[in-house]
């Protein structure tokens, strides 16, 4: 069977012993590696053959933590060393640190991301935790991933901040973001059970509540949240002491009265309770309303960009056209094939 090693995160000074003991009972003739640096070759003592395509079963391959999992992930019935699950770890650890040094050097470095400041920085996090949205909402997995990305390295570099004034550095945040989702799922790490995803919310939010009592009800509430995100973050906490509709039914019963009383007073007032009302209707059919509303956004978008378009190809300027000549040319765009 097929045998992955893992050498560490690449470094010649940091190959684990497991990986050394592993080689030296190895076949030479089987040890195969993609490029390795030659400091590194020459800490592990070996000359390994080319990695080939397809990888034989009696293959040892050798390779960096990362670069390991990587080939892991291709040969799922392959042996690894260390375990899958703490290869994997080694090579988000591996992968992360790489990002953090690229940050630190910046820092070092560069004129711009040498003058920021924490304050300076979280305009830009903001920004990149909206493009997230935008990519999720697009369901393209190559856009997510280099978004995330984006907004991991905006982690990283407010973490650096951190260490930079001596409170708290990545490996502090890191561990203690892991120790408080331990706390707070003691149905996975505990004794605790919960049904569904809603005993689990309830969970979490009684675990909030017992660690910061004399905030109330309504903690970690940022007036600065979009609104349709405070709104729902707002719904969150009363949900949390019980106060919710039980079901999407209810909810809906609300947004019906809402839009009768919006009816009868199409004023600011009225208008925010129909949002507000809304809201609790995403809430309580498990969608994001702030997710939810930018896709409807970017459909309402392609829509009147298509409609523009076909009343183009027949000799039409859309935007001369009267708004009943629009909508109409809206839903032939919307009833194309």
């Amino acid at each position: 069977m097929t045998l992955i090693v893992g050498l560490g995160p690449g470094h010649p000074d940091a190959v684990p012993a497991t990986a050394v003991a592993a080689i030296a009972g190895a076949d030479p003739a089987c040890i195969v590696a993609p490029a390795l640096d030659p400091a590194l070759l020459e800490a592990i003592g070996v000359q390994p053959g080319v990695l080939p395509e397809p990888i034989p079963p009696d293959a040892v391959v050798l390779a960096p933590d990362p670069e390991a999992y990587a080939i892991a992930v291709r040969v799922l019935g392959a042996e690894t060393l260390p375990a899958r699950d703490a290869l994997r770890a080694r090579a988000i650890g591996a992968r992360v640190a790489e990002l953090a040094v690229v940050a630190s050097r910046l820092r070092a470095e560069c004129p711009w991301d040498r003058v920021q400041t924490a304050q300076t920085i979280v305009p830009h996090t903001v920004e990149e935790a909206f493009e997230v949205a935008e990519a999720v909402a697009g369901g393209d997995p190559a856009h997510q991933a280099d978004e995330i990305g984006d907004l991991l390295f905006q982690s990283v570099f407010l973490a650096g901040l951190l260490e930079e004034d001596g409170h708290a550095d990545l490996a502090t945040v890191a561990h203690g973001q892991t120790e408080k989702l331990i706390s707070r799922h003691p149905h996975v790490y505990g004794d605790s059970a919960a049904a569904d995803a809603t005993a689990v919310l309830d969970i979490w939010e009684q675990a909030k509540r017992a660690e910061r009592p004399e905030q109330g009800i309504f903690h970690e509430l940022p007036p600065g949240l979009p609104g349709l995100a405070y709104a729902a973050k707002a719904q969150k906490r009363a949900a949390g002491v019980g106060f919710a509709f039980p079901d999407v039914t209810a909810a809906l019963a609300k947004l019906d009265e809402e839009v009768g009383e919006v009816r009868a007073d199409p004023g600011q007032h009225e208008v925010g309770d129909v949002i507000f009302a809304a809201v609790a209707v995403a809430r309580a059919a498990g969608v994001d309303p702030e997710i939810a509303v930018r896709a409807a956004a970017a459909r309402f978008r392609e829509r009147v960009e298509g409609a523009a378009r076909m009343a183009a190809e027949a000799g039409q300027t859309f935007e001369a056209l009267g708004p009943v000549a629009q909508q109409e040319w809206y839903a032939a765009f919307r009833a194309r094939p």
